[in-house]
């Protein structure tokens, strides 16, 4: 049998695993709870159930694989494989690229998981051949990614592209990153939650009460009160796509891409019209003579974005230098 791939997209409530074989494609999948509030350890088990058991069910063994690779959220460090700092998860200065490594004696490799989305996108994706992208992923937060001459670029120290955390509003609302007027805190599904809280506060009626009074509702709640046109919902997506198109804005106007890509668990549940309300927005935020040449499009690969973009990782690491290690 040939080589496989094995690529994980760590999440604070689920991990999804995806055995890719060599032509690139996901030849199997299992999806677990993260149960995070239990704890590292915890988390670190998951994972490994998650390899082992997809090793077992596709009827291989871990000699088979050639390297293991993941996103998460998170400041992370492609090269050491550090966890710096994981909001949704319990790890600050995690070595799991050397705690994987020595579990599965097989190669290890992580990054940001929007930044990987945004790579599985360039690579295998809606956005691939071309040199320079930006990506916004709304889902229970928002994060960017950015590709720059035809390379993921990731900043000093891998903390670049946190486009979720440009400021829009001074006076905004608190974002949980502890600023004020954050993208996240307008458009993310947390920030729409907010929003609708804030509305039932002053006597409103919807149909997401139930659904955002212990926190942040599902996509498919969000996609039944949108199809039932709830008018605290429509209100709340209007607001998210507002400030997604100032922000796609300015972000054309900074590195004049030559495609903006959203993807996410939002754009998923209800891209269509996330897309044709942001488009109708952006011209007045950015310069016509850089609009006229990006094209603004849906993330093709939806919920395994991040998962191409582990792979990619992986083969960028081969190309490099010529074999995994």
């Amino acid at each position: 049998m040939s080589k496989v791939n094995i690529c994980l997209d760590i999440g604070g409530t689920k991990i999804l695993g995806a055995i890719f074989n060599q032509e690139g494609e996901i030849v199997f999948r299992l999806k677990k709870k993260t149960k995070a509030k239990d704890g590292a350890q915890n988390v670190e088990d998951t994972i490994i159930s998650v390899v082992n058991e997809m090793v077992a069910a596709y009827g291989i063994t871990l000699d088979d694989v050639d390297a293991i690779s993941a996103g998460a959220p998170g400041v992370i460090n492609q090269e050491t494989g550090v966890v710096l700092f994981a909001p949704n998860l319990p790890w600050e200065n995690y070595q799991i690229k050397r705690i994987l490594e020595e579990r599965f004696q097989t190669p290890f490799f992580i990054g940001n998981d929007v930044n990987l989305g945004t790579l599985g996108e360039w690579k295998h994706g809606v956005a691939k051949g071309l040199q320079q992208v930006v990506g916004f992923f709304i889902g229970t937060g928002m994060g960017g990614g950015l590709i720059l001459d035809g390379k993921l670029y990731t900043g000093y120290d891998c903390k670049g592209a946190e486009f979720g955390h440009m400021i829009l509003n001074p006076e905004g609302p608190l974002c949980n990153c502890g600023q004020r007027g954050c993208l996240e805190a307008f458009s993310s599904k947390i920030g729409m939650a907010d929003y609708i809280r804030q509305q039932i506060r002053r006597g409103r009626k919807t149909m997401m009460e139930e659904a955002v009074a212990e926190g942040v509702f599902k996509s498919k709640q969000m996609k039944a009160a949108y199809d039932e046109k709830d008018a605290v919902m429509l209100e709340a997506i209007d607001r998210s796509c507002l400030y997604l198109a100032i922000a796609a804005g300015n972000m054309v106007n900074t590195f004049s891409p030559e495609m903006v890509v959203f993807g996410g668990g939002v754009m998923e549940a209800l891209g269509d019209v996330f897309l044709e309300k942001i488009l109708r927005k952006v011209d007045a935020y950015c310069l016509p003579s850089i609009r006229s040449t990006v094209r603004f499009e849906r993330a093709e690969l939806n919920d395994d974005s991040i998962l191409y973009g582990a792979l990619a990782l992986i083969e960028e690491h081969k190309n490099r230098e010529g074999e995994i290690k």
